[in-house]
């Protein structure tokens, strides 16, 4: 699996857990994984809190404690602080796979994207924070919908 977090803009007054060092503005942060053979999307996390929790934290907070042994993620620069029997980042990677785990990671910034694209989390969220993580799930289903139908991702190939 593929594993990164993505933060989408809240329209709230500054409170210093929500404030997304990214946007410099209140957010809300999702771990969103994604097959790496297939593309689909298969796990998804949240929220958290931008300014209490980096990548690495809810990584930690949850798929850590979930993966078998001997399993791992491939990852951005923001899981460095993982243990490196659980994650594979650019400082762990070996360089003949640099290449291939770059593509990896392009193709998840494109699912990031693709799911932004739908206004309700690519405008600053206006609504209930309790519905938050169910309007996030509804648009993973949807974006995952659109791969399927008409707006396939890039293909990579995947060496274990």
């Amino acid at each position: 699996m593929s594993l990164d977090a993505a933060d989408f803009l809240l329209a709230m007054n500054y409170f210093k857990s929500f404030w997304s060092y990214k946007f410099k503005k209140m957010a809300l942060r999702y771990e969103v994984g994604l097959n790496i053979k297939t593309g689909d999307i298969c796990w998804w996390n949240g929220p958290f809190p931008p300014g209490d929790m980096n990548d690495d934290m809810c990584f930690r907070d949850c798929l850590a404690m979930w993966l078998p042994t001997g399993e791992c993620v491939e990852t951005d620069m923001g899981y460095r602080a993982s243990f490196p029997e659980r994650v594979q980042c650019p400082p762990f990677e070996a360089p003949d796979r640099r290449e291939m785990t770059a593509r990896v990671r392009n193709r998840h910034e494109t699912v990031n994207r693709r799911m932004k694209r739908w206004n309700i989390l690519k405008a600053a969220y206006r609504h209930n924070l309790y519905d938050h993580q169910a309007v996030l799930g509804a648009v993973a289903c949807m974006t995952q919908l659109t791969f399927e139908n008409g707006e396939p991702l890039f293909e990579v190939e995947y060496n274990d």
